[in-house]
């Protein structure tokens, strides 16, 4: 039998961790840093890290933070955010991170997702969706 796997999704706002209601009002709940030190001691599978920030403000991916994220983290990481080109999911990937995920550029351009899997491999690019549910009574 399969066991689960654990996989926790930390979102990063202004370079801290958040937690958000229904995708809005991030409140700051603490550092990146410190959270990838505990889930190493709780030895989950995976992490994802997403910066909600850089798309939103067609930022370039931070760079110096994925750096120590991936410095820190003792199990495959996973990272999202501003990643609009080739070269950028490229340079991801040699800061020490094992996968980039893509939201809104794989749907504003669906090449770029088969472009990064040939250049890192398929096992190394995800597309990840942010799914609203509408209120009571509402369209899903």
């Amino acid at each position: 039998m399969l066991r689960p796997r654990i996989t926790p999704c930390l979102l990063v706002s202004k370079k801290g961790l958040v937690k958000t209601v229904r995708f809005g009002a991030p409140k700051y709940v603490g550092d990146p840093i410190n959270a990838v030190k505990i889930f190493n001691e709780k030895e989950v599978d995976e992490l994802i890290v997403l910066d909600i920030d850089a798309t939103v403000n067609r930022a370039e991916p931070d760079y110096t933070m994925i750096r120590n994220l991936a410095a820190e983290c003792r199990m495959p990481l996973c990272y999202g955010g501003g990643i609009k080109t080739l070269e950028q999911a490229v340079r991801i990937i040699k800061l020490g991170v094992e996968k980039v995920a893509l939201s809104s550029s794989a749907i504003e351009n669906p090449k770029l997702v088969a472009e990064i899997a040939r250049h890192v491999g398929s096992q190394s690019v995800v597309a990840v969706l942010d799914v609203k549910k509408s209120g009571p009574g509402g369209r899903h």
